[in-house]
Order: structure tokens, then sequence, then C-alpha cells
């Protein structure tokens, strides 16, 4: 294989590693709204409410003032135990004791 051959192999493959690094996938182009009370302990996305720092860090099931990112319109209309239901806004259920 000649250098110029070489050369344009490692290019067209850098290119096309450098295209799929950068291309968004499906899922990511979906519009999200967050919601709150809908994670799982330990399951929450970034900057919760009091008594979490950041994603992970939720205490309980459901707890009110951590959310998650979800499906725009999903929010409110996503199925819970125990009649609970997700909001666009914090909520004062579910919070950790002390």
């Amino acid at each position: 294989m000649s250098h110029s051959m070489k050369t344009l192999a490692v290019a067209g493959s850098l290119a096309a590693a450098l295209s799929a690094h950068f291309a968004a996938p499906a899922s990511a182009q979906e519009a999200k709204e967050k919601c709150f009370g809908v994670a799982l302990a330990g399951q929450n996305d970034c900057a919760a409410g009091p008594g979490t720092t950041c994603a992970g860090t939720s205490k309980v099931d459901y707890q009110g003032n951590s959310w998650k990112l979800v499906p725009a319109g999903s929010c409110a209309t996503m199925e819970l135990p125990d009649g609970r239901m997700g909001s666009l806004e914090a909520l004062d259920r579910d919070l950790p004791q002390g």
C-alpha cells in the first residue's frame, strides 16, 4: 500500500470516528423536562433539592424534591405506586427523615 493510500485510510478512519463521536443519539434530541418525585433512591439527576448535592444523591424513592429528566409531556402521566404523580415543581412529599 502506498504512503498516500495509508494517509487517506487513516484520514478516513479519523473522520468516521469523529463524526460518530459528535453525532447525537436520537434519544438525546428529544425534548426533556425535569420531573420531580419520580426517581428511585440514588437515581435522581443532578441538582436535586435540599439534602441532595447532585446526581444519585436522593435518599428515598420518589423523593419530592429530587428530579429526573423525562420525555417532555410525560411527567404528569407517569404511573407511580400509591397514587403518586410526578410534578414539574418540587414537592413536599417523601422527603428523607432528619
